[in-house]
């Protein structure tokens, strides 16, 4: 039998820490399935959400969108789950399917999204509801503390590096969440990989290499090759024009953040000959579908720092101030 009631972190205000709450357990609509949340991790856009980077969120708001847990109801309509089944929730959480982005495969772009932990409730809490159609099944090799990075950090990430096209030389700005599981897949692929981090943090750059990183250094620093393409983790505007001068000719940069401070003006000779400076927004079910089949081939490993739901304002801090390398993770069960 389900409990009536749950502990949950809220989102009240920007400036205001999460508060523990106990709340209602919600009850599945039609199509949508109720979640018992085993882990959450925390991802770098909560921080975005819970500073005020992003606007207008659902308010009062559960956060978390990296979401591993079982299926503990069905609602009307509800397919492709059974009870007790193993499910991961990402930031995409709903779609309309009917406006011209999603009907030409493009529903990351959808007009009237709707996103897990922003606009929807999410995991950081002991429950949560969510669309069916947009929950991945969890590959078995992974527990759920080390598949919840998976379900952004990687699909993000994996989406930032297929716009990276087939790039030989791949540079990744911000060794985080989604760096540090991206380089994996980068070297199955027979990428090389350099890593370039914060000035002076040795220890990103050791992690780096300890993943196969071909070089690892600051952002400051110049790499040993030009790189065929670049692709930015870090919510740092500056680091556009830095990471231009590091591509060749008819290279790529790719901005996978879902906020990033501005970008400074730049010399227009450092995009010249054919450079490209593009975006990725947010993800589609077929990246899910493509990562969560690859991630187990690698096989992708997570580095992840655990904490309880309680300690969630202390995981964001964390965060926000690069304490540890990889992801937070909240484990609930």
């Amino acid at each position: 039998m389900l409990p009536k009631t749950m502990k949950a972190m809220v989102f009240s205000a920007t400036g205001k820490p999460l508060q523990e709450s106990e709340l209602p357990v919600p009850h599945p609509s039609q199509g949508q399935i109720l979640i018992r949340v085993h882990a959450c991790a925390v991802c770098r856009t909560d921080l975005h959400v819970v500073d005020g980077d992003l606007k207008e969120p659902k308010l009062p708001l559960i956060p978390g969108h990296e979401v591993i847990g079982s299926v503990a109801a069905l609602g009307a309509g509800a397919e492709g789950f059974q009870l007790g089944d193993r499910v991961g929730v990402p930031w995409l959480g709903y779609t309309c399917g009917k406006c011209r982005f999603c009907l030409s495969g493009r529903e990351n772009l959808c007009e009237s999204a709707r996103f897990t932990g922003y606009t929807l409730d999410g995991g950081f809490a002991d429950y949560m509801v969510a669309d069916a159609r947009y929950c991945f099944p969890v590959p078995e090799r992974y527990s759920d503390v080390e598949a919840a990075p998976l379900m952004c950090a990687g699909l993000i990430g994996y989406r930032g590096l297929a716009a990276a096209g087939d790039a030989k030389r791949l540079g990744l700005y911000g060794f985080g969440a989604a760096a540090h599981i991206i380089a994996q897949v980068a070297r199955h692929q027979g990428r090389e990989v350099y890593a370039f981090t914060k000035p002076g943090d040795d220890k990103a750059q050791a992690f780096a290499r300890s993943l196969g990183a071909k070089w690892a250094g600051s952002s400051d620093d110049k790499a040993p090759d030009l790189l065929d393409a670049a692709i930015i983790f870090a919510p740092v505007g500056a680091l556009v024009p830095t990471a231009l001068k590091a591509v060749d000719k008819g290279g790529i940069v790719v901005c996978a953040g879902i906020h990033m401070s501005d970008i400074p003006s730049f010399p227009y000779s450092i995009l010249w000959q054919e450079r490209t400076v593009t975006s990725v927004a947010n993800l589609t079910r077929a990246d899910g579908d493509a990562f969560l089949k690859i991630a187990p081939e690698v096989p992708v490993t997570t580095e992840t720092h655990v904490y309880p739901l309680s300690a969630a304002n202390q995981a964001l801090d964390d965060l926000r101030a690069g304490r540890f390398e990889g992801a937070a993770v909240l484990q609930i069960r």
